[in-house]
């Protein structure tokens, strides 16, 4: 595992707090996503990932959308697991039950939107149009492989 950087990690805070306030956010904290991880423990874990790997690779971002879009990526609060809980396919779906539910409870920039959208590319047929979309999706393909495997967080 890697950690932040001391000005990562104050750029995390600043960017994540308002978001970590809202019930609705923490409220992630009750369903699980992969293998003992709850969507807010994942959220977590992939908006940190995102922002490590950015800066690894000298990237340009807009880190505030970048945060904000990665926590709430799968902002979809409810319970996947249950069947009674999905119609369709769930990694299908729920890209448009976090926007919409994103949508209801802040206001989202245009880069956050896009990311929360297309963050399931390419099992969704829209690729992502920002930077910012494409590294968030890559660390939740990376994130979820390693919670899957019980690996742990790889950026701490």
């Amino acid at each position: 595992a890697v950690c932040l950087s001391y000005a990562q990690n104050l750029c995390f805070q600043k960017y994540s707090e308002e978001l970590l306030k809202s019930a609705d956010v923490r409220s992630m904290d009750g369903f699980l996503q992969h293998a003992g991880v709850t969507c807010l423990e994942h959220s977590f874990s992939v908006a940190r990932t995102s922002l490590w790997l950015g800066e690894k690779l000298r990237l340009q971002v807009d880190r505030r959308s970048l945060i904000r879009g990665a926590l709430l990526h799968d902002f979809f609060l409810y319970d996947w697991h249950l069947k009674s809980n999905r119609k369709v396919l769930h990694g299908f779906t729920h890209p448009k039950t976090a926007l919409k539910n994103a949508e209801e409870r802040f206001f989202l920039t245009d880069i956050e939107r896009d990311i929360i959208i297309k963050h399931m590319w390419p099992l969704t047929p829209a690729p992502p149009k920002y930077t910012e979309s494409f590294l968030v999706g890559c660390a939740d393909k990376l994130c979820s492989l390693r919670e899957i495997l019980r690996m742990g967080p790889l950026v701490k």
